[in-house]
């Protein structure tokens, strides 16, 4: 049976991106493209509506999805740990499922899912990342999720060491851990995670340099995990054999 989708943000870069997949497969139908000026009311009657929006107008999408009874594929950046609990507590004892992927590419998963495993053995932590000047929120959600996973995989260890908290030019914490963000003409996205020791530095780094070709993967892999989803699921490394279990994590 074909899945009806409804893509809010559908005229953005990876709401285009989205659409074409969807357009060229055979498992999917789209049946609504909203942009900045369509009303929500558009989302009803897809059985899963994905969203590519913006931090501001994510959560209002998500939640007129699921109260019209639509899973929901979430791409788009800017959800906190807090929302998320607060999204996971909603879907309780629901039917309904919603799959939030800060990132669709399989590189920056593996990296970020390095970062956790090797923080466990790092005191001194900080994550630069670099976006188009066009993306609107900062920190960006990839350097969120890789801070928070660093910090479960080292709940043991506690806090990593970040001092001179008061100047600005240090970066916002994040779980603890320093993340300074760039957005600048001519990147797409890129993210390092340094780490300080004795002697050494160790760094784990991604880079985008072809969107369409980088997110593909991800893509494919989310639309039926949202499909068939139930409750909370986050995290592209959720979907994916790593072959990696972190600390603190099942």
């Amino acid at each position: 049976m074909t899945t009806t989708v409804a893509v809010a943000g559908a005229r953005g870069k990876l709401g285009t991106l989205i659409t074409a997949i969807i357009d060229g497969s055979d498992d999917f139908e789209l049946v609504a493209s909203l942009g900045s000026t369509s009303a929500l009311s558009e989302l009803e009657g897809a059985d899963l509506v994905v969203d590519v929006t913006t931090p501001a107008v994510s959560p209002s999408v998500v939640e007129r999805a699921i109260g019209n009874g639509s899973n929901v594929l979430v791409g788009t950046s800017g959800w906190s740990s807090s929302r998320l609990v607060e999204l996971g507590r909603r879907l309780e004892g629901s039917d309904r499922g919603v799959v939030v992927i800060p990132n669709f590419s399989l590189g920056s998963v593996v990296a970020t899912t390095l970062a956790a495993a090797a923080s466990r053995f790092f005191d001194s932590i900080e994550i630069l990342e670099a976006h188009r000047s066009s993306k609107v929120d900062s920190p960006s959600g990839t350097a969120v999720r890789t801070a928070e996973l660093m910090a479960t995989a080292r709940r043991d260890a506690g806090p990593v060491e970040a001092p001179h908290v008061d100047q600005r030019a240090r970066g916002q914490q994040v779980a603890s851990i320093p993340i300074h963000s760039m957005r600048l003409r001519g990147v797409v996205a890129k993210q390092d995670v340094v780490f300080g020791g004795d002697g050494e530095t160790l760094t784990v780094s991604h880079e985008t340099i072809e969107p369409a070709a980088a997110y593909d993967t991800g893509i494919r892999l989310a639309l039926p995990a949202a499909r068939d989803a139930r409750g909370l699921v986050v995290g592209l490394e959720s979907l994916v054999d790593l072959g990696i279990t972190l600390p603190g994590r099942p």
